[in-house]
């Protein structure tokens, strides 16, 4: 079609699915599971938000930023957004 970009969707649509992010990486480096980011963050950051981070699942900044936040606390080192996700 005359409108469709590449993949088949609509031309100028964002791409959602991005691929593993690097804080899969991060997480497996550190041996944390999804539920210690939830239990470490201080906002309202679900099991759900740290799942599709993980797979590469395009997030809004709020939620990019609970999982910054999260994982923030549970590291030695702070981490900044490009450490955790590889798209703006």
């Amino acid at each position: 079609m005359e409108n469709e970009g590449t993949e088949g969707r609509p031309k100028g649509e964002l791409e959602r699915n991005l691929g593993e992010q690097p804080i899969a990486a991060l997480l497996a480096k550190h041996n944390f599971k999804s539920a210690d980011l939830v239990t470490a963050s201080s906002m309202q950051l679900t099991h759900k938000m740290v799942s599709r981070a993980c797979r590469g699942r395009r997030l809004t900044s709020k939620t990019r930023l609970k999982v910054h936040q999260a994982i923030n606390a549970l590291v030695d080192t702070p981490l900044s957004m490009k450490d955790l996700f590889n798209y703006k």
